[in-house]
């Protein structure tokens, strides 16, 4: 961290890694600090370098692949993800897991977001579809099918 940021920040709504992995109730604590309304920036430097190294700038103890989940989930739930963006992706010819980790999380919101939001909603009353399997299309049968 810079010591520029330090003189600026609130610690109060700071939340470090090392205090995170002590902490059962970080994510509980952070998501009452938000506001109903949330966007999400995701900084792909605070992923652990194990699960994710192509970044700017790799930092050993950052956050894990399911903790995280579990966390946005909860926000997802919990709040109105009204946007969400994901930086610091530094893609290399070599390495091809953190760029794969950058779209699947991007992927993973989005269904958060769309699961969510349609759970209340009731399919029996959605219009029907016709549904034809490959190869029981009578247009394109033949006398030898």
């Amino acid at each position: 961290m810079d010591v520029a940021e330090t003189r600026v920040m609130n610690m109060d709504n700071v939340f470090f890694a090392h205090d995170m992995a002590q902490d059962e109730f970080w994510m509980d604590a952070a998501i009452e600090l938000m506001t109903d309304n949330v966007y999400i920036t995701i900084d792909l430097d605070g992923f652990d370098p194990s699960i994710c190294p192509g970044t700017g700038t790799p930092e050993p103890g950052g956050l894990m692949w399911y903790e995280s989940l579990e966390f946005f989930r909860k926000v997802f739930e919990q709040k109105n993800v009204v946007g969400f963006d994901i930086v610091e992706l530094c893609p290399n010819e070599i390495e091809k897991s953190s760029d794969f980790l950058a779209a699947k999380l991007y992927y993973k919101l989005l269904t958060y977001k769309f699961e969510l939001n349609n759970s209340d909603e009731n399919f029996e009353d959605a219009p029907a579809t016709t549904f034809v399997p490959i190869g029981k299309n009578k247009k394109f049968n033949t006398q030898n099918d």
